[in-house]
């Protein structure tokens, strides 16, 4: 190679990414929490779903027994998903809303 060509991948330097400042994490009660029924893939029965914590594993899992126990039922956490056992919407509203969440109830 002559001196001073060109080359476009030329250092493993080039090949790094650009460095980029770590997102903070978003304040509770400015986080869409949604709350909501549902029965889809869960062999006809009803579910409650909550989307969009934004938490760490530890704290959801943390989120998902408060919310057990205020709601009486069973649940379980899945992809960043709290599922709970049953109808427990305004339990769940409730426990939310303790937490320093605004939750909002979403579909029918």
């Amino acid at each position: 190679m002559a001196k001073g060509g060109w080359q476009e991948f030329s250092s493993a330097s080039s090949l790094q990414r650009p460095s980029q400042p770590a997102a903070a994490a978003t304040p509770k009660a400015q986080q869409r929490v949604r709350v909501q029924r549902t029965k889809a893939g869960k062999g006809g029965k009803l579910v409650t779903a909550i989307s969009g914590v934004e938490a760490p594993e530890a704290e959801l899992k943390a989120l998902l027994k408060t919310l057990k126990a205020s709601a009486g039922t069973g649940g379980t956490l899945k992809d960043g998903l709290i599922e709970l056992q049953g109808d427990q919407v305004a339990a769940a509203l409730d426990a939310l809303t303790k937490a320093g969440y605004r939750p909002k109830q979403a579909g029918g």
